[in-house]
Parts: structure tokens; sequence; C-alpha cells
């Protein structure tokens, strides 16, 4: 890849392997990057260990999302998704064990895949698509299982209340849905930027990140990031965060969250900004935790070919690279 390609690299997704020794990142050319953590955070690591053990074109366009399985590395880009097998990417091997296209209304749309979730429950995959819509793909058979239908613009994120059998969705057209599972029903609709607390017409409604933890949620996007009750459907924190936030991640008594701005924040739940903390790409797009025991870093990446690592939430500790 020429300066002028990597110059222009935004990193949109990242997927730790189920063993917690590799990250997977994809970017905005179609490529995903394997990076050895194991090798990356050895004493001995050099440069080189901060480079790809394995870099492969997945989609045509921009790699949206990834997600890990037991055994799979799930990739969606423009109108499809891939699964690649893990043991053969770790041994170097790319190998596509499908490529799926949810029922889109017209075989002409082919919208992008923003975000993808498992729920456990009846081990299905929820998309989060550019058509408006939630697919949902039933892992066992294959077969895409109903679309849930409701918002009237793209959905930009996804993600499940597993002991409440609901799935969230939140959409540029401001609102967060509220779905059971069971009756692919829509139960609630949050329309976030109607909560003047919440409201910044300068930045536009859309929702670009939902995320729970039990009885607990937090959004952003236009509207300024908050956290929600469930139960009461009420926000009980607005976070003073300049700019629009596209991912955050609730991590022991705080939320970690990334968007515009070279700097991950620390929010406490009672809604104070703790610190932010400087990272190497100017604009962020994606957050992820590894919890495994073994290799417990932070990670994030955003408009740059750098992906930064922290073992400790309080200084990136080093950069992986395309």
């Amino acid at each position: 890849m020429g300066p002028v390609e990597l110059l222009h690299m935004s990193v949109f997704s990242q997927s730790f392997s189920p063993c917690g020794r590799f990250l997977a990142a994809g970017n905005n050319y179609g490529e995903i990057a394997l990076f050895s953590l194991a090798a990356a955070l050895s004493p001995e690591a050099t440069t080189a260990s901060q480079k790809p053990v394995l870099t492969f074109t997945a989609h045509e366009g921009a790699v949206f999302s990834l997600l890990s399985t037991d055994c799979v590395l799930l990739s969606a880009g423009n109108g499809e998704i891939s699964a690649w097998s893990w043991t053969e990417l770790i041994k170097k091997n790319v190998k596509c064990l499908w490529t799926k296209r949810p029922n889109y209304r017209s075989s002409l749309e082919i919208p992008e895949i923003n975000s993808m979730v498992i729920n456990t429950q009846d081990n299905s995959l929820v998309i989060g698509a550019g058509d408006n819509n939630v697919h949902i793909l039933d892992l066992e058979h294959g077969d895409f299982k109903t679309a849930l239908q409701g918002h009237t613009d793209y959905v930009h994120c996804v993600c499940v209340r597993e002991r409440e059998s609901e799935l969230l969705s939140g959409s540029e057209d401001g609102s967060v849905r509220m779905w059971d599972t069971r009756t692919g029903q829509c139960v609630h609709c949050i329309e976030v930027y109607k909560y003047e607390s919440c409201v910044r017409p300068q930045y536009g409604k859309w929702i670009s990140c939902v995320t729970t933890d039990s009885d607990w949620m937090v959004c952003g996007g236009g509207p300024s990031m908050s956290l929600w009750h469930l139960r009461s459907l009420s926000p009980t924190s607005v976070f003073p965060l300049s700019g629009c936030q596209r991912q955050a991640a609730f991590h022991q008594d705080m939320i970690l969250a990334v968007g515009q701005g070279a700097f991950v924040s620390h929010c406490l739940l009672g809604g104070d900004v703790k610190a932010q903390i400087p990272c190497t790409p100017s604009s962020l797009n994606t957050l992820q935790l590894n919890n495994s025991s073994e290799h417990r870093v932070l990670t994030v990446g955003g408009s740059s070919s750098h992906i930064d690592v922290f073992t400790n939430l309080s200084y990136r500790t080093f950069s992986l690279s395309f």
C-alpha cells in the first residue's frame, strides 16, 4: 500500500480472537489486518511485532463491522457479511467459509452493514443496516429469519439485552428502538433529541452508538451522550463532551467513549468526565476491550493507519499499524 493510501486510511472496526491473542482490524479499503497481541505485548517485542501477521481484502468497500464467535470472524461491508475461520487465519490461511446478504427490498440496493451483535439466546446474528432495518440471521441454519422494521433511516448500531430478551437499535432517524426478540415487535421508541438536556441541533439527531449494562443504556451521536435508566426510560446523566461520540463501552464503574477528537473519554456514571486520554488518530471510530486475562488491553482506531493500544487506561502504551 502506497503512502497516499496510508495517509487516507481509516480504521472502522475491530475484534479480538476467541483466544484473546490476536486482534483483527478492518479499514476503509476493504482490508482486514490480523495483529498478534502476544507478540506486540511481549518483552522482546520489536517494531516488526506491531505490524500485521496477515492482511487480506475481505470486501469491495469499507469493513464497517467485525465480530468474533467461538470459531469464526464475521466481517461486514457494503451489503454483505462474510465468515472467516479463526483457526485458518491464525495459520495465515485466508479461508472464507460463507458470504451472505440480507433480504433487501430491492436488488439494486447495497446498504452498508454498520453493526453486528450475537444474540446467544437463540444463536442468531443481529445486523444493523443502511436499509433502515434490523436483520436477524439464524447462525445454526444459515438463513435470515426476519427483518425488524420501524426505523425511517439508516440503522447505525445494535446491541442485545439478553436477560430481558430485548434488542436495541440506534438510527440516523434519531431514535433508539427496543425490540422484543421473541415477537419481533418494537416495545419502546426513545427519541433522544426530543429531550431538552440531550438536544444539539448543530450536530443533528442521529444516534451512532448504543450500549447497555443490565438496566442501563448509554447512547450518543448528534445528541449529547447520555446514560438512561431503561425501566423508567429517562436520562439520568448527560455528559458534557464536545463533538459526536461514535462508540462507548461500560467498563467497571465508568463509561469509555470515543468519537470526534483525539482522545478516549473516561466518564463517571454521575455525568462527570474524569479524564481524556490522548490518542494518535485525530478522530476515532472504534474502541474494543480485550477481556482475555493474559492480554488485557483497550484498543482504539480511527482516522489513521495506527491503532492505539492501552495496557493501562491512563496512557497509550504503543500503536499497531497497517
